[in-house]
């Protein structure tokens, strides 16, 4: 037996202990990787060390009510990795959250040593972070506060909410299932009481959020499930052929439009996708680089395509008109 690796397994199932009011033993074991049995030897040898742990069955465990845990040591590389996720919540979490977990990482802070506060303090003006587009509404600067205050108490929310087909905001009352980051873009998935039916929603486009008392109207699943049924949406199949100069270009764009893989032919790269929306998102992403590539399918992607190029092309002819009427 790896004495250092079930002491260090151990110590994690402490912490996982303190972290969570509820903690299941077969959620333990997948988490570890090692069967029930092991888990449960585990839990008796923190009994045996003078951790209180009370066991509920088929509940889970848990630390008696009450106990406190002495201050925790953090190691040298763990404090400066507070430099990061400080960085990273200001930048990427809305303004109240961000204010409220500075202030719970001040208080970690605290507890450093000296040392490492000195290091720290070095490092935090040499850490910047600038998203590359504005993924909140300014104007809501605790929308996703709000959210996570929301799930957490299982209490519904009114939001005015301006969708991309629409030309004016609606209200909707929804109850929130979980956020999750996407595509440079925070969004929510919840149960819409207009629609009847879980609906997905983009953070940055919330005119105002406001927490209502009202309780869930019905249990819902987690997150995860949605997110499946999500993915499993009709796609079309895309294959294009673009020059290598081009296609090394692509490389950071082309997941955010369903991209499956690539195969060098020649000076060019043919890449396949699977694009749930090629009527508006990937025709005019592969507009920006036409000039260099060639569209092997669908027939109806070049259809679009050549429409809109078309549509380009008529528009600019018409502007030296529109120019001259100006000014006569």
């Amino acid at each position: 037996m790896d004495i250092t690796k079930r002491f260090n397994r151990v110590i994690a199932i402490y912490f996982q202990l303190q972290a969570k009011p509820i903690v299941k033993a077969q959620d333990l074991a997948e988490r570890f990787d090692v069967s029930l049995r092991t888990i449960y030897r585990d839990l008796k040898s923190l009994e045996l060390a003078g951790i209180p742990i009370v066991s509920e069955p088929t509940v889970g465990y848990s630390l008696v009510d009450g106990y406190k845990i002495p201050p925790t040591l953090f190691s040298k590389e763990e404090a400066l990795s507070f430099v990061a996720a400080e960085k990273l919540v200001q930048k990427y979490f809305d303004k109240d959250l961000g204010s409220y977990f500075s202030s719970a990482l001040n208080k970690m802070k605290s507890i450093l040593r000296s040392s490492d506060k000195e290091n720290i303090m070095i490092l935090e003006s040499e850490v910047y972070m600038k998203p590359t587009i504005p993924v909140f509404n300014q104007k809501v600067p605790s929308a996703l506060a709000i959210l996570f205050e929301s799930i957490a108490a299982q209490k519904v929310i009114k939001i005015t909410y301006h969708s991309s087909n629409s030309a004016f905001a609606e209200t909707r009352i929804v109850e929130p299932v979980g956020v999750f980051h996407e595509s440079n873009f925070w969004y929510f998935m919840a149960f819409c009481h207009l629609r009847k039916d879980y609906r997905q929603f983009r953070l940055d486009r919330i005119e105002n959020i406001e927490k209502l008392e009202d309780k869930y109207s019905k249990k819902h699943k987690n997150l995860a499930y949605y997110l499946n049924r999500k993915e499993k949406k009709v796609t079309t199949t895309i294959r294009i052929k673009v020059s290598k100069e081009v296609a090394r270009h692509l490389v950071w764009e082309r997941n955010f439009f369903g991209f499956v893989s690539e195969q060098e032919s020649g000076d060019d790269v043919l890449m396949h996708f699977e694009s749930s929306n090629i009527d508006h998102d990937f025709s005019r992403w592969f507009l920006m680089f036409a000039d260099t590539a060639e569209i092997l399918e669908p027939q109806e992607l070049k259809t679009k395509v050549k429409s809109m190029a078309q549509a380009i092309m008529n528009q600019m002819d018409a502007q030296p008109k529109q120019e001259s009427s100006l000014s006569t």
